[in-house]
């Protein structure tokens, strides 16, 4: 086969150090965009970026020429860097050391474009601890608890 073809789209989530509730919502935006770029530059289609306070949510289609590892790693260290520059406040920012990447069918792309878009609405009586199990249970990732938390 002369081509590699692919379309995987992909649902990533993480958060901030310690659930830290830094991303105020004044800088969000300005996240929100920066994570989409620094996703487009290494030839991803980030479709959304959203999320609160203490995490956020990406929508990717993972390029054919890079890993999930490899992607999350850059938006991660890039952003880090650029919150850092943002506020004084943010100067000792930092992401967790790990990441969620959950599969989406393509024709669930809305769906989840709007649960990225009504995050705020979410996490009203509902915290990202509790949503990110919701999630390991939901695609059946056996977790140990006493590791998934930093």
């Amino acid at each position: 086969m002369p081509q590699s073809l692919s379309y995987l789209l992909t649902h990533i989530v993480f958060s901030t150090k310690n659930r830290a509730p830094v991303l105020n919502a004044t800088v969000r935006p300005a996240l929100h965009a920066y994570l989409a770029t620094v996703a487009r530059n290494v030839d991803c289609e980030c479709f959304r970026a959203g999320g609160v306070a203490d995490h956020v949510h990406l929508a990717v289609r993972l390029s054919r020429t890079i890993t999930m590892a490899q992607l999350v790693e850059e938006i991660k260290t890039s952003s880090s860097k650029w919150l850092k520059t943002q506020s004084p406040d943010l100067a000792s920012f930092a992401w967790q050391r790990g990441y969620g990447a959950f599969s989406v069918k393509p024709s669930d792309l809305n769906v989840l474009l709007h649960y990225i878009d009504t995050q705020e609405e979410h996490h009203g009586d509902r915290t990202f601890q509790d949503e990110y199990c919701a999630f390991l249970k939901k695609y059946d990732i056996e977790y140990d608890e006493r590791y998934m938390w930093d």
